[in-house]
């Protein structure tokens, strides 16, 4: 086996939900020779392999039995400009948010308004992150990803990756069947500032001064903070359901019923609905079950106050989704990764 290969290591530091369950085996990777050595090492072929980033998005609920790869690849890079743009490659490994610091410090705009999003870059296109109005498909260029079973890279364009509201292929088709080794963006030398989502506008005012990149990010940031949890904290994994949409008609005859409740028409004619409106709707807002419970500031967010399970959290989430289509007829979706 790979020397860096160790049993029964606790997933409780790699996790924000800090679930304490064991891995039966772990390995972290540090760069592309490394992991292929892993990948093409016969010793572990019969193991599942479970690729773990941030552990930002995802809820343990039992003891990993396979092997858990965690790449730690880091390094960030620019491989080209131009006048308007700029090409910027970054390791799976990084930080996020530590990206986005670096970006903003280049003058390079495109991902300001995803600030203090927790997990890694690797981890970022499998979900398309996105918050206050940007997505990360947005500024993507592509991706280069290993097989786990082959070893061999393969290069993932926009289009390959399908991405979608909290999507992609690597959540769907090709759901842990790749390593993901590094992430290009491509931002913008003469960014034009996003500020009409959310209370963006607000922070921006109090900040004072000419908006620029930095400024729009500690908004976001002084928002985030305001109605989200600290995992280092309080554990969780940011927002646990997805906004869903809805067919148009169904959602003129909730508002009828609901005259208060959001509802934004979207592209497709679907409209979609706040997910957390819905849960405080419920009446599970701020509420407590356990050592789990639901987040007093924002309903989106399950929350572990020490010692909870991961099935504990799970039943919670089950028990929200129940009562959220008894009384709206809504189906809510996790998206959280539930392992």
């Amino acid at each position: 086996m790979p020397a860096r290969m160790q049993t029964q290591v606790s997933l409780r530091p790699y996790n924000t939900f800090g679930i304490d369950v064991p891995a039966r085996w772990w390995v972290e990777v540090e760069n592309e020779r490394d992991a292929l050595e892993f990948i093409m090492d016969n010793a572990h072929r019969s193991q599942p392999i479970l690729v773990l980033g941030g552990g930002s998005n995802l809820l343990f609920t039992g003891p990993v039995e396979g092997i858990v790869l965690r790449a730690a690849i880091r390094g960030i890079e620019l491989l080209e400009s131009d006048a308007g743009t700029a090409l910027v490659e970054a390791g799976a490994g990084e930080p996020w948010h530590g990206l986005v610091e670096w970006a903003i410090a280049q003058g390079l705009g495109g991902i300001e308004n995803l600030s203090l999003i927790p997990g890694t870059v690797g981890a970022a296109p499998i979900q398309n992150i996105g918050a206050y109005g940007a997505e990360l498909q947005d500024v993507f260029d592509s991706l280069d990803a290993m097989h786990l079973e082959t070893g061999a890279v393969h290069r993932f364009d926009r289009a390959a990756c399908r991405f979608g509201y909290r999507e992609s292929i690597f959540k769907q088709e090709l759901k842990g069947k790749y390593l993901i080794l590094r992430v290009r963006l491509r931002l913008s030398r003469t960014p034009v500032l996003n500020t009409r989502y959310g209370d963006i506008a607000q922070e921006l005012a109090a900040i004072g001064g000419e908006p620029d990149l930095r400024k729009v990010s500690e908004a976001v940031c002084r928002i985030r903070r305001s109605k989200l949890p600290d995992p280092a904290e309080i554990g969780n994994a940011g927002s646990f359901f997805k906004n869903p949409s809805i067919p148009a008609a169904q959602a003129a005859a909730l508002q009828a019923q609901h005259p208060q409740m959001p509802a934004y028409p979207q592209a497709d004619g679907s409209v979609k609905v706040p997910a957390g409106w819905l849960i405080e709707a419920c009446g599970w807002k701020g509420r407590r079950e356990g050592a789990c419970g639901v987040h007093a500031r924002q309903a989106l967010v399950l929350v572990n106050y020490g010692g909870a399970a991961g099935a504990e959290i799970l039943a919670l989430s089950a028990r929200i989704q129940a009562d959220v289509q008894a009384r709206f007829g809504i189906a809510l979706e996790r998206e959280v990764n539930v392992i």
